[in-house]
């Protein structure tokens, strides 16, 4: 089996979810061509692209923790880890209508692929309504095929039966972020301790934590390690999300796939604006009264680009790059320190760096 960070990681896991939308498509076929062309959408969103980064922990998980890549069980684990893209498809498509995103991956968001065939056959109603109707359908089928992928993976009855509870605490994490997150835009908490637990439960306990989690879980490993493990998780994810948030305003969309500063015009409450924010209501109230009047609201590129200067000039930058180094230190010393297979420390140390250092 190929080691995770690689193209033929990568591959696995997609001839894994390849070979369940195959299992899926008769009972699809039953429900008729519109379902069909629902189904046939997720499956091209999960597989249009993406690193696999949650399934690439839940394995690294697992192998740190004593299981064997060429074992018989092999194949039901790395099949059961795959199934968290499924996670990720559900998440990003409602994400994309929370925040009215318009691409992803430099293609258009599922709700507005869909707004846009209805309006080009000429239906009756509102297309962008009907868009985010079907949109927040396949999101929902996402999240349910995961969980069907995971109980057809193979994995043994006591196997599943340690994965299933960190399995739903990790849904009901993420989904708690996500509501966490449209509260705090909506209430406008500005405090950098409420941008940090949206981070801690918004991403990094289903991108790092809870998929080691569940790869410790079906090894049957041992409390000290999945403690580690979890430790390592919370730090490396959090470190994930303030990069992300980096990328959020600074980011080359070239790159991101997604158009430069919209965090910005989505109003987003990240750790990256509260420093902003707390700094400039002690020093610079111009720029804080600039920032609270601009964040929200549609921005031209110029705009975008003075409200990154006011965000650098206020040291903002800075800080959250320190939290991103900080963060990774700890995760690292966290997982060095533990029961961890030497090959898996340093996989996920590799994964750790690449995870906080990205561009996109």
């Amino acid at each position: 089996m190929p080691q995770p960070g690689t193209p033929a990681f990568v591959t696995a896991v997609e001839g894994a979810l390849t070979r369940f939308f195959t299992t899926r498509r008769g009972m699809v076929e039953e429900l008729g061509p519109v379902f069909v062309e629902a189904a046939d959408e997720l499956e091209l969103f999960v597989l249009r692209g993406g690193k696999r980064t949650r399934p690439a922990f839940a394995w690294t998980g697992w192998l740190g923790a004593g299981g064997d890549a060429d074992g018989p069980a092999a194949d039901a684990v790395l099949t059961a880890c795959s199934a968290l893209e499924l996670v990720q498809a559900c998440a990003l498509i409602h994400d994309d209508i929370i925040d009215s995103s318009r691409t992803r991956r430099r293609f258009p968001t599922v709700h507005v692929d869909f707004e846009q065939r209805h309006r080009d056959r000429g239906w009756a109603g509102d297309s962008a309504h009907f868009g985010a109707s079907v949109a927040i359908l396949v999101g929902d089928l996402a999240l349910a095929w995961a969980d069907d992928m995971v109980h057809a993976s193979g994995l043994d009855p006591a196997a599943i039966a340690r994965f299933a509870p960190v399995w739903a605490s990790m849904r009901t994490e993420v989904l708690g972020g996500q509501l966490l997150d449209i509260h705090g835009e909506a209430g406008a908490d500005e405090s950098v301790e409420a941008a940090l637990r949206i981070n801690r439960y918004k991403t990094a306990a289903y991108t790092v934590e809870r998929p080691l989690h569940l790869g410790a879980a079906i090894a049957d490993a041992d409390q000290g390690l999945v403690d580690a493990y979890r430790l390592f998780g919370t730090d490396i994810g959090i470190a994930f999300q303030l990069r992300d948030d980096l990328l959020g305003v600074f980011g080359d969309p070239a790159v991101t796939g997604k158009p430069s500063g919209d965090d910005l015009r989505e109003g987003k409450r990240t750790v990256l604006l509260a420093e902003a924010l707390a700094r400039a209501d002690e020093a610079d109230p111009a720029a804080a009264k600039l920032l609270r009047t601009s964040i929200g609201t549609e921005l031209d590129a110029d705009e975008v680009a003075r409200l990154r200067d006011v965000i650098t000039e206020l040291g903002a930058v800075d800080e959250v790059e320190r939290r991103i180094a900080e963060l990774t230190e700890a995760g690292l010393a966290a997982i060095e320190n533990s029961t961890a297979t030497t090959s898996a420390k340093e996989r996920l140390r590799a994964m750790a760096l690449a995870a906080t250092r990205r561009a996109a």
